[in-house]
């Protein structure tokens, strides 16, 4: 692998920051812990020009390069939260803490971000201004969002900004990407189906939410099947459902359901959700049941911008030849998705290896990658911001 040799140096280092962060996870915005061991290590590499509290607890740093005639600034993104999942790697750098785990990587981002910044302090060998990123709350709180809102990319000047996953049971190190939608929008619903509860043995005097539920489970499978074109993807999931009853013998007066549902593209988005209120609506009126539906817009389509596309794959040829440009979208979501709205700029993914995928409580980030992670974050920013 043509890495870069600092990175062979340096491997061993930057692994056990991972490791330590690994060791102390955190969640949503209540990374402080994290946040303060990033800023100790960014202002041990010598970068004074550091901003902390940026979407609450994000952190902002700024290395120079050694000459500015550009005037240009590249922005790089790392995530910084854990998820509420009990490990059970039983690694020696197993979390330390219950319930709380970094079972999607971040770990391993914002450690190779962080030897992207060593090395960046250490050679500036780049002609502009670096903006290095340091996110909370990925999952779930759409850190990314607040960062922009916050004066993210004005503030800072940020002309381009790029960011990087992990991707499981892919070869270590390996790069792929895609132009255009390459992660989903991720939406999700609250369902309350309310009928009239009674006993089992006389559900002629009830009416009964558990069959309309039924039916709108069903009948929410619809959206893909027979609404949105075949040829463009789209996700309708009930992941939950509840009555108010646990017992044999009585009918509910209510169920609960929840699900989430992701596109690719902003018209199907809307379609779906329109599709969603109504079938809901009437499928439970069909069986005597009214139903209430809280439907949230999370996370947007995270697009890809086509010519930073480009230019992120040719950084990651050159440290890993072979890399896949048309790689599969992804269904799940990713609030990066705000900074790319925000800026042009594209996402990466690189091979973790054979093993656990995210969001497992078996999960864990490869340190094998680390190497070939922090070269790519710092090709970018030599490539798009060559010395004369």
């Amino acid at each position: 692998m043509p890495i870069k040799n600092r990175f062979a140096d340096t491997h061993a280092e930057i692994t056990g920051w991972r490791r330590h962060l690994h060791q102390h996870p955190e969640l949503q915005f209540d990374v402080h812990e994290t946040a303060k061991f990033v800023e100790e290590k960014l202002r041990g590499f010598g970068i004074t020009d550091i901003t902390t509290g940026i979407g609450r607890t994000g952190v902002v740093a700024v290395v120079e390069g050694r000459s500015n005639t550009s005037g240009r600034t590249i922005g790089l993104r790392a995530d910084m939260d854990a998820l509420p999942i009990e490990e059970a790697t039983g690694l020696p750098h197993a979390s330390t803490v219950p319930g709380k785990m970094h079972a999607c990587g971040h770990d391993g981002h914002t450690a190779m971000l962080l030897g992207a910044a060593q090395y960046l302090a250490e050679t500036r060998n780049f002609d502009g201004r670096c903006v290095l990123i340091f996110q909370p709350a990925e999952e779930g709180g759409g850190g990314g969002n607040e960062m922009v809102k916050d004066g993210l990319m004005d503030r800072w000047a940020i002309d381009e900004v790029y960011g990087m996953h992990n991707m499981p049971n892919y070869p270590v190190g390996a790069f792929a990407i895609r132009p255009g939608a390459l992660l989903a929008s991720a939406d999700q619903f609250d369902i309350v189906v309310t009928g009239k509860g009674g006993h089992a043995a006389a559900p002629h005097e009830a009416i009964d939410p558990n069959l309309a539920a039924a039916h709108v489970l069903v009948a929410l499978q619809s959206v893909a099947s027979r609404n949105v074109d075949p040829l463009k993807q789209v996700v309708v999931s009930v992941c939950a459902l509840r009555s108010d009853s646990e017992v044999h013998n009585v009918i509910p007066q209510t169920v609960l359901m929840r699900g989430t549902v992701r596109t690719l593209d902003a018209g199907v988005r809307d379609l779906a959700e329109e599709r969603v209120r109504a079938l809901v609506e009437h499928t439970a009126a069909a069986y005597g049941c009214t139903a209430k539906i809280d439907y949230e817009r999370g996370y947007p389509v995270m697009v890809n911008h086509t010519d930073h596309t480009g230019y992120a794959a040719e950084a990651a040829e050159a440290i890993m030849p072979g890399v896949d440009r048309d790689t599969p979208p992804i269904m799940a979501g990713e609030d990066f998705a705000y900074m790319l709205n925000a800026r042009p700029g594209a996402y990466i993914m690189i091979g973790n290896g054979d093993g656990a995928t995210v969001h497992h409580p078996e999960y864990d980030f490869n340190d094998e990658a680390i190497p070939a992670g922090c070269s790519w974050f710092a090709e970018v920013v030599e490539t798009r911001l060559p010395l004369a």
